[in-house]
């Protein structure tokens, strides 16, 4: 295997569109860093699906990070990696006339997407689904295989795999580099020495929603009352307007009632992290590996989380339990800032088993492109 030449999808939205705005566009990108360390690997490039024009306006190293067409792309590419943007029966049988390998790479979950679709009559398709039956081979990142693994593989009729999640800590640089001490994490910034606690969760899925880390801070806060300023929830303005279930349960918090706790609207993780926050508390479901707890924790912020593919990062406290995340909490007041910087150096260490150039993240990635290379084409069903 020589000389091959990759796309991987996106599809963009807008001809200015932020790298900023979702992980599918970064997941990409760092996509592309890991197979360019791959052997026999040429070059890759992002191919954007939609009808979007692809312009210098895109907010990226259009040299570092090359950006295409489909049309531009279908007649110099020998895999096809659709991760961001969904090519249609047409696309698909054309690229396999031409003998390219296409690739599901699913780093989404989209069984919980389609079940609160269903549930709650937020539509996703409109009627007009389209389940790709052509794909040589599904690569699934380990956050999303528990939970939506058999759901890819039924509805695609393809055996997936399990590959290594990428991350790479260049975007986060480059938003941080104007930020006060480059966005990494200083003790005692609060003031009068107390913490200020965040919960940044989106709270659009079941998967990621900031209750849990509320009832975290709401015990820390019942223990140690004079020494946290503030809980700060970020992408909450909604719900702590319109839910009145939210507001109703908000409302048995001591925290909230002494008017320490503020919901705010959507803010980018560095400069909020840098600016605003001293301990960053959060909770998944299903969900166990995502970007938040690799960019608060490369800068070096005490994050206390309950995500078990990273459990050796942060302050790890088990499952569902509140009381733990408590004591968690309360440890990292008491101790974090004596060895602040040995803690952010080690956080980066361990950090490094997912970066696009660590040997066994690129070995396994140059393996699974050999074998994909090595099967005959799979046609898809006329």
């Amino acid at each position: 295997m020589s000389g091959l030449r990759i796309g991987i999808t996106i599809g963009l939205h807008d001809a200015a569109e932020t790298l900023w705005n979702n992980g599918i566009k970064q997941n990409a990108v760092f996509l592309v860093e890991a197979l360019r360390h791959c052997s026999g690997v040429e070059h890759v490039v992002i191919v954007n699906t939609t009808v979007v024009p692809v312009t210098s306006s895109l907010p990226w190293d259009l040299k570092r990070w090359p950006t295409t067409t489909f049309e531009a792309a279908k007649d110099s590419v020998d895999v096809l990696i659709e991760l961001g943007g969904q090519i249609d029966q047409a696309q698909t049988a054309y690229l396999k006339q031409r003998g390219v390998r296409v690739v599901s790479y699913c780093c989404g979950f989209e069984y919980v997407h389609a079940m609160e679709g269903v549930l709650f009559n937020k539509p996703l398709w409109g009627g007009n689904l389209f389940v790709n039956q052509g794909y040589d081979d599904i690569w699934i990142i380990p956050q999303v295989a528990n939970i939506s693994r058999s759901y890819f593989e039924v509805l695609r009729r393809q055996t997936g795999r399990v590959v290594p999640f990428v991350w790479s800590p260049e975007l986060l640089k480059a938003r941080s580099q104007k930020l006060q001490n480059g966005g990494e994490y200083r003790p005692n910034r609060g003031p009068g020495g107390t913490k200020r606690l965040s919960v940044i969760e989106p709270n659009i899925n079941v998967t990621k929603f900031c209750l849990y880390p509320a009832l975290i801070a709401e015990l820390a806060y019942r223990e140690r009352r004079d020494d946290i300023a503030l809980l700060q929830v970020t992408n909450a303005d909604r719900i702590a307007r319109d839910s009145i279930d939210f507001i109703a349960l908000m409302n048995q918090l001591d925290i909230v009632r002494a008017h320490k706790a503020v919901f705010l609207g959507r803010h980018e993780t560095p400069q909020f992290l840098a600016e605003h926050t001293d301990i960053l508390i959060s909770h998944q479901l299903e969900n166990p590996l995502n970007y938040l707890y690799l960019e608060a924790c490369w800068q070096g912020y005490p994050l206390v989380h309950n995500a078990s593919l990273c459990s050796d990062l942060g302050y790890y406290y088990h499952d569902n339990d509140v009381h733990d995340g408590a004591r968690r909490v309360l440890e990292v007041m008491a101790t974090h800032d004596a060895q602040a910087a040995w803690y952010r150096e080690r956080q980066r260490a361990l950090i490094s088993r997912y970066l696009p150039d660590n040997a066994q993240l690129v070995a396994t990635y140059s393996a699974l492109l050999e074998d994909l290379m090595r099967r005959p084409i799979r046609l898809a069903p006329a």
